[in-house]
């Protein structure tokens, strides 16, 4: 039996004691790609939550939140999650608790600023001292998120995110003590300080970041992943798959500026020896698994792996943030029209998040390749590329062509054109992604506007 089926659970101290050493107990952590540059950073943080993992592990919500000290809860899911057997167990196991709890469940698929608002005035006049979310990334980023607003109202919506485009004012105080359960092994959300969300009178998502965004515990059940439709598993996984690549590939945490204030460093500080031994594994997982969990929904095996892989992949990106594949991904969702994706039962116009950002992925790191070939070389490998007589100079053209692979091993759309976009569209979505100042600030490579032009219009079909 092995860690999937049994289940277990990690406290951050001790993974990061684990993962950081050799067999010597010597930290490993020298690394070229991390080498001191002047004024540039020395230090990084890690911050995870408590995880446990295993089938069945949802009937553990009631002691775990007791455990958490919550008395009345906030439960957040969604409208096609409310009648599910997730959220009776999770239901259930809270009452089994003694605990009191209500639902919350209008929350948008892709969450919006609109649903933000709902959950905010739920928190404000719920007297709750605890959240449990029970869904995808869309509810357990409306979770967060909603927390900061009930909790915190201020006048303009934008207040809380960084500049330029919002005011980077503090979030006053702490949040509620928060569970999260995921139900899809894409998003990571469970692990991360992030909630990204659509900012509806600007037609994109950007990223609400701040440590106090974290949840304390989360309970991963890949029970969970079993009757998803095969394109949500896709979705969700070229999701995990980009996550776990742009983190391997960011700018090294030692190119950002150093800051002296430990309280005014932001966890998406780059990559850094943590975030590689988690997007490795997580790459790994893709490689091995991506295919059979799509196309075989009977491989248990393979859709726990990817939900484990999904979870890994948001430690790694929450202490180092996304770069270009992300970007890029919100101006194909700020810009699509006419489109739907078989296995959401979505109107037009829906692009779900994964395919947004794998539809670009290719070209994107045949043109961040550049900048790192080494740590592409690398990531090729840990998804199973084919390398042979390969050397780092073809490492951009080899890991493009093993994503290519994947996405026609899934059936997801060839590119671009495969989600309604044309060659005439590419200035409006260059211009659209150029706002998500810090995720391309975190490219390898330095890139400017005729640079993502480029890049999107060798993405439009492969």
């Amino acid at each position: 039996m092995d860690d999937s089926e049994r289940g277990f659970t990690l406290h951050a101290e001790a993974v990061v004691e684990s993962l950081f050493s050799d067999e010597q107990g010597i930290p490993a952590m020298g690394c070229q790609y991390f080498d001191p540059c002047d004024h540039g950073a020395d230090t990084f943080t890690i911050a995870i939550p408590k995880v446990t993992f295993g089938r069945g592990c949802l009937h553990e919500a009631g002691a775990r939140a007791n455990g958490l000290g919550m008395t009345r809860v906030a439960v957040f899911t969604d409208p096609f999650l409310r009648d599910s057997a997730y959220v009776a167990t999770v239901l259930d196991s809270l009452k089994q608790a003694g605990l009191d709890a209500a639902v919350f469940d209008e929350i948008t698929i892709e969450a919006d600023d609109a649903s933000v608002a709902r959950g905010a005035d739920f928190i404000a006049t719920g007297d709750f001292d605890g959240v449990v979310s029970v869904g995808g990334g869309s509810v357990i980023d409306t979770a967060k998120a909603a927390m900061v607003y009930g909790l915190y109202p201020t006048g303009d919506f934008l207040d809380y995110f960084a500049p330029p485009l919002g005011a980077g004012k503090t979030i006053p105080g702490r949040l509620l003590t928060h569970l999260a359960c995921p139900t899809t092994s894409g998003t990571g959300s469970e692990c991360t300080s992030l909630s990204v969300l659509r900012i509806n009178n600007l037609s994109t998502k950007f990223v609400l970041g701040n440590p106090l965004l974290l949840p304390q515990e989360a309970l991963i059940d890949p029970i969970c992943c079993a009757t998803l439709p095969a394109m949500v598993v896709a979705s969700t996984g070229f999701d995990l798959l980009c996550h776990a690549l742009e983190c391997y590939t960011a700018r090294a945490y030692t190119r950002w500026d150093k800051v002296d204030d430990p309280r005014k460093r932001p966890l998406i500080q780059g990559a850094n020896p943590w975030s590689d031994l988690a997007a490795r594994k997580a790459l790994e997982i893709v490689g091995e698994y991506m295919d059979r969990g799509v196309n075989n929904a009977d491989d248990h095996q393979a859709r726990d792996q990817l939900m484990w892989g999904a979870s890994l992949a948001g430690m790694a990106f929450g202490n180092t943030g996304t770069h270009l594949g992300h970007a890029l991904s919100y101006g194909v969702t700020h810009l699509m029209h006419d489109v739907t994706t078989e296995g959401y039962t979505v109107k037009s116009p829906f692009v779900p998040h994964g395919i947004s950002v794998v539809v670009s992925a290719p070209a994107i790191f045949r043109y961040t390749a550049e900048a790192a070939p080494e740590r592409h070389f690398e990531a090729a490998g840990y998804l199973q590329a084919d390398l042979q007589g390969a050397g780092s100079a073809d490492s951009g053209e080899a890991l493009a062509k093993r994503i290519i692979e994947l996405m026609q091993k899934t059936g997801v759309p060839n590119g671009l054109n495969g989600v309604g976009f044309g060659p005439t569209d590419v200035p409006a979505l260059a211009a659209s992604t150029a706002r998500q100042v810090r995720a391309i600030a975190n490219s390898p490579r330095k890139t400017n506007l005729v640079d993502i032009e480029n890049i999107y219009a060798s993405a439009m079909s492969y």
